[in-house]
């Protein structure tokens, strides 16, 4: 008798598997880094005795989705569920609570008095005779911060035999930033429209906002600020309070707060007042009941992000008041409800028409220690805006009485947006570990913002978020690690942005060596080579104005002088660069003075920061001794080098990963290669024009005159929203 086609299928299918290996899917990125998959048969076989069945209580909502989590990754990674039990019967054991909902656990009497509200424990113990591992903590949002590490070592193939992991988090605040409106639009968003559907809420709350909220709490980020910092007022009214409420009841097992960003002006729009002045008796009381107001339907109301008197959004300043004024008078508010105000110090007007990149110091640093204690200043990680590259924000080294928390942008604004991979771990790590000089040698950014140089209680840290409606969230694959990596430093400020990527790396896509390695290689060089085709040798903001997309070093058309690429790099026939130095705008004085002196003397500057900080001949010669031309063009070369490199590297894993996945990041390199050229080609032409100089030997003439980079326009670039 023969056996039908759909029967040998069947066969095949249970050979494959009693083989130990599972056939390739199709995937779309949406499980982001929580994939739990089934692990490689040598991994599966090196845990199965390490964990057998699972005691984790359910009486409060995070304890349910504690056991939820550990239930659904123990099942997908090894293959089998385990079963729930109230005590160990068996070696492999997992325990996970606190002493005050487990009984058994307060027998293990851990050390756990220092542990906090978040931190937790994961220990190998012995119970009864029975080896087990315990994941132990004061609080249940502890707990399923540690259910989540535990879940980490098995899914990146670490052994669990012998653990003795203590883990606290350095930073208070671990804020994302969306800069999403209540049309659905996501301003700097490349992954679709908003995930808020605030037509449908309260009533409907999508399963995404769970998995939103356990994608967050598996990297430590508790709180989410859901709307623009261009805020309008409507958010706080009482519909969409409604509204916000529904949100938070989703977020709240997993630790998340919400907050909201708040038009300063609200009195006037919907408060019926006639002034916003922070002084005025009538403001005050006005936001004292909107905060009881918002408290009574959030009991856990994080706060709110204010952007003030930047790029014409109202602020104290428009009633002759401080930014300290505007913010304690909201401060005092929240404060009887445990609320706090992130304030933004992304400020700058055409009313300071010498260097924008000192505005904010300057308003700043005269308001330090006049905060009110719920205060934290947020600070771009550098004076400009969120570049491939600049060098780190001087108020982080000048306000010792204030808590700062740093800002960065996981969305790549600048950054070629979705489709160019561009790590974003290198970046924010040295930004953390530039050392300020504040006291000295040693006082890096991480230690001002996590509180330990100033003995600040209050720490943050905000990323401006990348996530959208799109299926695997961030546009691409790889914009997932952008999200990972700013969840893990926040709660780490310290950890290698390396070791995170190969978590990632292993989490997302596979655990086989050969694969990993190269992957991890590619990413960690990815940022460098987005700078040196963009923006080499300190050079910023030459994107096109507005909406960012592509190069525009010529563009001059903008009404504001600091809207104009032209602004930044300042070339001419004598040489390009902004001159910050003393005989120039003396930017270099808001550092600590070891570092302006180091910054004011064109040879000690670092050549990665030179023509941010100084107006630099076309003939000098660099420490390579080539000319200052000759390394501008080198360095162009060598991002569109780099990025082949890539597609290489790409190339030569095929067949290691699902091919819908591998697909879209073959086509996403191939699209990045084309734009690296693109960008390499018009900013030579153009310099080239300015600067008279032929090209050095060896290196190939742009593709295109500069007629035609200058004769492109793209009025639908994605992500732009004229506010």
């Amino acid at each position: 008798m023969s056996l039908s086609l759909r029967t040998w299928a069947m066969l095949a299918l249970w050979l494959v598997l009693l083989l130990g290996a599972t056939p390739s899917r199709a995937e779309d990125g949406y499980d982001l880094w929580l994939r739990y998959r089934l692990l490689a048969p040598e991994q599966t076989k090196l845990y199965q005795y390490r964990a057998t069945e699972l005691i984790a209580g359910s009486s409060t909502s995070t304890q349910s989705v504690t056991r939820s989590e550990l239930q659904r990754g123990l099942e997908g990674l090894l293959g089998r569920a385990l079963p729930l039990s109230e005590n160990v019967t068996h070696d492999g054991a997992i325990i996970v609570g606190t002493p005050k909902s487990s009984a058994l656990i307060a027998r293990l009497h851990l050390d756990i008095q220092d542990l906090g509200h978040e931190g937790y424990v994961i220990r190998s113990v012995v119970v009864d005779g029975h080896a087990a591992t315990a994941i132990v903590a004061q609080e249940d949002i502890g707990a399923l911060y540690g259910a989540f590490h535990f879940l980490r070592l098995l899914q990146t193939g670490q052994a669990i035999d012998h653990l003795d992991l203590h883990e606290t988090p350095c930073v208070k605040l671990r804020v994302l930033n969306h800069w999403d409106y209540l049309n659905g639009q996501v301003e700097r968003g490349y992954a679709g429209a908003s995930i808020w559907d605030w037509w449908k809420l309260p009533d409907w709350r999508t399963p995404r906002y769970t998995d939103y909220a356990r994608a967050n709490a598996s990297i430590g980020i508790n709180g989410t600020v859901l709307d623009n910092v261009n805020a309008g007022a409507t958010i706080l009214t009482p519909t969409y309070l409604q509204k916000v409420a529904a949100l938070a009841d989703v977020f709240r097992p997993y630790g998340i707060r919400v907050y909201l960003s708040i038009r300063f002006s609200a009195p006037i729009e919907i408060g019926g007042l006639k002034t916003a002045d922070p002084l005025d008796p009538k403001v005050q009381a006005w936001w004292h009941a909107k905060a009881d107001e918002i408290y009574q339907r959030i009991p856990d109301f994080g706060g709110f992000l204010v952007k003030a008197n930047s790029e014409g959004q109202p602020g104290p300043e428009d009633y002759k008041r401080t930014h300290a004024d505007g913010a304690n008078m909201l401060a005092d508010a929240l404060a009887p409800h445990g609320g706090v105000v992130m304030w933004r110090a992304f400020v700058y007007s055409a009313s300071n028409p010498e260097d924008r990149a000192k505005q904010a110091y300057d308003e700043f640093k005269p308001l330090d220690g006049r905060f009110h204690a719920n205060v934290l200043v947020q600070v771009k990680n550098g004076p400009v805006d969120f570049q491939p590259r600049e060098p780190f924000h001087p108020l982080f080294g000048a306000m010792r009485r204030t808590p700062l928390m740093t800002e960065f942008e996981i969305t790549k604004e600048y950054l070629g947006f979705a489709t160019h991979l561009v790590y974003l771990g290198p970046l924010f790590e040295e930004v953390l570990s530039a050392d300020t000089m504040a006291h000295g040698k040693g006082s890096t950014v991480a230690k001002v913002i996590d509180g330990s140089l100033d003995g600040h209680a209050l720490t943050g840290m905000a990323g401006v978020a990348n996530i959208g409606t799109d299926r695997d969230w961030c546009g691409s694959d790889f914009n997932q690690a952008n999200w990972y990596v700013f969840g893990r430093l926040a709660w780490n400020p310290s950890l290698s942005s390396r070791a995170i990527a190969e978590e990632w790396v292993r989490m997302t896509f596979s655990n086989n060596e050969s694969f990993v390695r190269p992957v991890v290689e590619m990413m960690m060089g990815s940022r460098e080579a987005a700078v040196d085709y963009m923006t080499p040798l300190g050079l910023v903001h030459l994107m096109g104005p507005g909406h960012h997309y592509g190069p525009a070093p010529w563009d001059a058309s903008e009404s504001r002088p600091d809207w104009r690429p032209v602004y930044y790099h300042r070339a001419d026939r004598q040489g390009i660069g902004f001159d910050r130095s003393r005989s120039g705008s003396d930017a270099v004085d808001q550092y600590a003075a070891p570092l302006a002196a180091q910054f004011n003397d064109l040879k000690q500057t670092p050549e990665q920061y030179l023509l941010y900080f100084h107006h630099v001949g076309w003939d000098y010669r660099m420490r390579s001794g080539h000319t200052l031309w000759y390394e501008l063009v080198a360095h162009y070369t060598q991002g569109v080098n780099d990025v082949k490199r890539m597609r290489e590297t790409w190339r030569s894993l095929h067949g290691y990963i699902d091919e819908q996945r591998y697909e879209q990041t073959a086509a996403f390199l191939a699209i990045q290669e084309k734009e690296a050229q693109w960008w390499r080609d018009a900013s030579i032409a153009y310099f080239q024009s300015v600067s008279g100089l032929p090209l050095p030997p060896g290196y190939a003439a742009p593709e295109q005159s500069l007629n035609y980079y200058e004769s492109l326009s793209f009025p639908y670039v994605p992500g732009f929203s004229s506010w």
